[in-house]
């Protein structure tokens, strides 16, 4: 069963709050629709809103004319004298979605005419729209209210047009107020009372309900489903084309003729030109929704795929990642080495699961882009014999006065305390320590040379920074690093790394 998508992302989809798109941007996203995509239908403007969008839908109409898509592109028209169908014609465009009332109530309180002098107004812009070389679809405008409190009304006007020169006749739920067993109800009975007919489906989300709608409908054999990227649309949005394609791909088993592969570059490229950001958990789209956190889907996948279902990510332009943090096992860090091609043993894995473990707990997530960082951190120091411990720091910062640090360290199973200030929280930090060799150790500590600042790409201010210092230690270069989503702390544990270094090398001398 083949059903057919009509992507309103121009039109329905630029009534968003706070959404308008630039010329540019509009035929960006139609050439993303119909050519990345390939979107069977797209719905461009409203007739009669502006001179920029009169620009715009003419630009756009030639374009589509010269790629062979006019056939594709579609303008919302009103019942005004024929003044919405020369907007139209003279645009370019070729197909007209004409706006005519699918309820009593707005016939009635809106238009002040009857059903009889509604309908007589509609078979005259249909007239003129055919004399003029174009086709005509019919919205019904709030339908799901019309054929819920007035059906008598919905199938008078049905009744007389049938028969007119009408493409398709569409379904708004235009108050998004359809459940799906309503949803189901009545397409069902318009499908069955007139067989012949071409309809479409319109889902608004006010209820969160437009995917559901769309997918009951779609069971009914409606022959048309109207979408937007990322569900943008007036209110709560209008039906997501991401999720709709996944139901109706997967759940309906039906052919759309959309490009999935694609569905991601194009939902990010509207998420930037609309500003409206997609939420991490939206199915389909969002960050983190091909996202496995718990240690054991990550085990379970790795043995026969056991936390896969048919939405595989390679099918949407997208590829399953593995979180790192608390709930990480070994597994999660497994599939991470896997993607960056690195190997370990199972010691070295162990060490690092509990190094992403710790890290964790003082920020809300590790990145596979930290990965790299965290095993050089685990590694080049897992045989460093623990010597020297921080005991105890606090550092003071205050305006117009030096900063000072005030520390207790733990050498050798002796503990020492220190204070002092400096040029920065570090230099006293590491002035402190200094204090303590000479005054109570009688010993003097390499010289620092070089300190540097690594940030794995993000640039999030939770990010974990890497500090690698580069010592004088008797006129050899020694180099250690820390890591912590703190630089201060990272540029301690490098310190405190070097304190252990030379002191391993100091007891090795001793013994021999």
């Amino acid at each position: 069963m083949f059903i057919e998508i009509m992507d309103t992302t121009l039109r329905d989809g630029e009534q968003t709050s706070g959404v308008s798109f630039a010329r540019q941007e509009k035929m960006s996203i139609a050439r993303l629709l119909l050519e990345d995509l390939k979107i069977p239908r797209i719905e461009i403007a409203s007739a009669r809103v502006s001179s920029g969008e009169y620009d715009m839908a003419t630009q756009l109409c030639e374009w589509a004319r010269k790629r062979g898509h006019i056939d594709k592109i579609e303008v919302l028209g009103f019942l005004d004298n024929g003044a919405s169908i020369e907007w139209i014609r003279s645009c370019g465009a070729r197909v007209m979605n004409l706006l005519c009332k699918g309820s009593e109530k707005h016939c009635t309180f809106q238009l002040k005419k009857t059903v009889q002098e509604h309908i007589a107004d509609i078979k005259r812009a249909i007239q003129k729209a055919r004399e003029v070389g174009l086709k005509v679809n019919l919205y019904l405008e709030d339908w799901s209210n019309g054929i819920q409190h007035s059906p008598q009304y919905v199938y008078q006007l049905v009744d007389a047009l049938r028969s007119e020169a009408v493409e398709r006749f569409m379904l708004p739920d235009t108050l998004g107020i359809l459940n799906p067993l309503q949803t189901l109800k009545f397409c069902r009975a318009m499908r069955r009372r007139y067989p012949e007919l071409r309809f479409d489906f319109h889902a608004h989300n006010d209820y969160d309900l437009a995917t559901a709608n769309t997918f009951a409908a779609a069971l009914t054999g409606i022959q048309g489903v109207h979408c937007t990227i990322n569900g943008l649309g007036e209110r709560a949005g209008n039906a997501p084309l991401t999720s709709v394609l996944a139901v109706l791909h997967d759940q309906v088993k039906a052919t759309t003729g959309v490009t999935e592969n694609m569905v991601n570059k194009v939902s990010r490229i509207v998420e930037s030109y609309s500003g409206v950001r997609v939420a991490a958990n939206k199915p389909i789209i969002g960050e983190s929704v091909f996202t496995q956190c718990a240690g054991v889907h990550a085990d379970g996948d790795n043995k026969n795929n056991l936390y896969y279902n048919d939405l595989l990510p390679e099918r949407f332009g997208r590829k399953r990642e593995y979180a790192l943090g608390k709930t990480s096992g070994r597994a999660n860090i497994r599939k991470n080495l896997e993607s960056l091609g690195i190997e370990l043993d199972d010691e070295s894995i162990q060490r690092v699961t509990q190094r992403v473990v710790e890290l964790s707990d003082k920020k809300e997530m590790v990145t596979p882009e930290d990965l790299p960082y965290i095993i050089s951190d685990v590694l080049k120091h897992q045989t460093i014999a623990q010597h020297v411990k921080v005991v105890n720091y606090t550092l003071n910062l205050s305006q117009g006065l030096k900063p000072v640090a005030v520390l207790a360290i733990d050498i050798n199973g002796q503990v020492y305390e220190g204070a002092s200030t400096g040029d920065g929280q570090y230099d006293a930090f590491v002035k402190a320590i200094r204090k303590i060799y000479k005054e109570q150790l009688s010993r003097t500590l390499p010289l620092l040379t070089n300190y540097t600042v690594n940030i794995p790409p993000g640039g999030r201010t939770d990010a974990l920074v890497q500090t690698v210092i580069s010592w004088d230690y008797n006129g050899n270069v020694l180099k250690t690093q820390g890591l912590d989503a703190d630089q201060m702390e990272a540029a301690i544990q490098a310190t405190i790394k070097m304190l252990n270094i030379i002191e391993d090398k100091e007891q090795h001398i001793t013994n021999h």
